[in-house]
């Protein structure tokens, strides 16, 4: 699912959307085949009588109950949590019903950097660290797929950030602005003495 364009600007483009790594989602799944192995078993352990049926439903109900704390939280949180690079900025979002965010310009990232255990460098995860300019502190970015190319991909936007404001900030002074002279006219600024 594309990232909501309602929410770029007009010459931002998403660079990577990205959901925390997938491997999250493993105890919501593990806990799903329990939960549902353990309700059947126990729905056939269920004597035949006139409180058969009662007592099957009030498993199935309980059952329900539990998949949902236990299964659909978990997962509608990772739907919900989004990392998004985009050409301008880094979005964070997450929240099933209320919903947090922050965004972060590139221009004031002073810092990325990333963090692995061992068994993080075999399933290809990580923490990202972003700080920024301010007084806002380190933003940690857990369970980040790929948190090492992520890293490199935040570096190297950064830069692009940087030379495209430059290039917008010379433009401005060469006159592209359409208000002074155009470049190549032979205009040249005279010294001030």
């Amino acid at each position: 699912m594309p990232y909501p364009d309602k929410l770029l600007a007009d010459d931002e483009e998403v660079v990577r959307h990205l959901h925390p790594h997938w491997l999250t989602l493993f105890w919501p799944v593990v806990r799903l085949l329990l939960v549902i192995g353990g309700a059947s078993f126990g729905a056939a352990l269920v004597p035949p009588g006139p409180e058969q049926g009662l007592v099957r439903l009030a498993i199935v109900v309980l059952s329900a109950l539990v998949l949902l704390v236990l299964v659909l939280v978990p997962v509608l949180r990772w739907r919900t949590t989004h990392y998004v690079v985009t050409t301008h900025r880094l979005l964070f979002r997450e929240g099933i019903l209320a919903r947090r965010g922050r965004d972060i310009g590139l221009s004031r990232i002073t810092d990325v950097s990333f963090t692995q255990t061992l068994w993080e460098r075999v399933i290809r995860s990580g923490t990202l660290t972003i700080e920024t300019a301010g007084d806002s502190g380190a933003t940690e970015l857990r369970q980040i797929p790929d948190s090492e190319g992520v890293q490199q991909l935040v570096a190297f936007m950064i830069e692009e950030d940087a030379d495209r404001r430059a290039e917008e900030g010379a433009g401005y002074l060469r006159g592209d602005d359409g208000y002074g002279p155009p470049p190549g006219d032979g205009w040249r600024p005279t010294a001030v003495l």
